[in-house]
């Protein structure tokens, strides 16, 4: 049977339902929801560098898989940093850009690219990245990433001739926890001692923590929780973030059963939220924002609110968002995360291939260390 790719640059132009066929294992991020959250509220597409150009794969007339890929002006939302590459481009008179890139944008959170259909066999699977290499080699673009891919996917990109680039974050894994205070028996008393004067630290400051998901996330709470985002956004960057008030109640609106907000209040006022999403299996944190500096407060609503709500809801992971060695104490551990990338040009494709393999020389002591630093007893 015959396999075609059509580009859909409009995710609404795909039936949700023929989308909604596909496995993507609670992966919240690629759904047709939030997909379609960022392109209708303009986060994607006009100036924002991001230029949709999704595959879309048939099977006859049967869609069978679907990969989120974006033609990219710049490298900026991605969370794996090819600047050098670009420069190196430059250097020798060449165009780096435009790019693609099969990624979630603002979304460095590991998690499926290629999505497809119940029970594929291993040799469509095959035809299926095939198709993909003949299609990009047709294309004007410099090269083709994908980024944050799950483990299992990096066997067949390496067939397919992509070098595999990793990255460090830190994770958080529930080993069966009843309570927090389970949690913090596995800790060493000076950590243990540390995390409870952190927690202790917010309430003596007057500042009460709550949390809210489901149908008891409102709009209202959503604008609140923007308010917060861009004003950390301007003091950091100097920009009110790259995601509008509008795609946040867009998830509110269709989302809202994957959503957790946490929220700080003192004399009834919001100073503080963080934004999570989360699966049967995950808990991932996104968003933060903060109108007043309160000591320890970050480490309460981004760490330990989104610690306990796995236990309670027997959420295995909980991915806190990208970099950060502040977590390493707080019992979140170094955890491998992986890209692909392949580039038309072959001598410069050599030179990443070599780059990448030097580069994970140099994390594997860089996780060693970051191992050595975990709050856990030692047994």
């Amino acid at each position: 049977m015959s396999i075609s790719i059509q580009l859909v640059s409009d995710i609404s132009s795909l039936p949700r339902q023929q989308f909604n066929c596909l496995e993507r294992h609670g992966y919240p991020f690629l759904t047709h929801d939030f997909l379609q959250a960022l392109e209708q509220q303009h986060c994607v597409g006009g100036n924002s560098g991001w230029q949709a150009q999704h595959l879309a794969i048939y099977q006859q007339q049967q869609l069978i898989a679907f990969v989120p890929v974006y033609q990219k002006s710049h490298s900026y939302g991605e969370y794996v940093f090819d600047f050098s590459w670009a420069d190196a481009y430059a250097h020798h008179g060449l165009d780096y850009f435009p790019k693609l890139v099969a990624a979630i944008p603002f979304t460095p959170v590991p998690g499926p690219r290629l999505i497809t259909v119940a029970g594929l066999d291993s040799d469509t699977l095959n035809k299926l990245y095939q198709q993909i290499d003949l299609w990009f080699s047709q294309q004007p673009y410099s090269s083709l990433h994908w980024l944050f891919i799950p483990e299992s996917q990096i066997p067949i990109l390496q067939q397919h001739g992509y070098a595999i680039r990793h990255s460090v974050q830190f994770h958080w894994f529930n080993h069966d926890y009843q309570q927090f205070d389970d949690f913090l028996a596995r800790c060493n008393s000076r950590k243990r001692k540390m995390m409870r004067k952190e927690r202790q630290k917010v309430t003596l400051a007057g500042v009460t923590v709550s949390r809210v998901s489901g149908q008891d996330l409102s709009a209202e709470h959503m604008r609140q929780f923007y308010h917060c985002y861009c004003a950390t956004y301007l003091k950091r960057s100097g920009h009110s973030g790259y995601l509008s008030e509008g795609f946040f109640l867009q998830c509110q609106q269709q989302m809202a059963d994957n959503m957790l907000l946490v929220m700080a209040h003192r004399d009834e006022e919001l100073i503080a939220s963080a934004l999570f999403f989360f699966d049967d299996n995950n808990l991932y944190g996104r968003y933060w924002g903060a109108l007043e500096e309160v000591d320890a407060l970050h480490f309460e609503c981004c760490f330990y609110q989104g610690i306990e709500f796995c236990i309670e809801r027997g959420i295995s992971i909980f991915n806190p968002g990208t970099q950060g060695e502040h977590k390493i104490l707080r019992g979140f551990e170094p955890s491998w995360c992986y890209s692909a990338h392949k580039l038309q040009h072959a001598d410069f494709q050599h030179a990443i291939a070599n780059f990448v393999i030097d580069e994970h020389k140099q994390l594997q002591l860089y996780h060693q260390q970051a191992s050595s630093l975990l709050p856990y007893k030692s047994d």
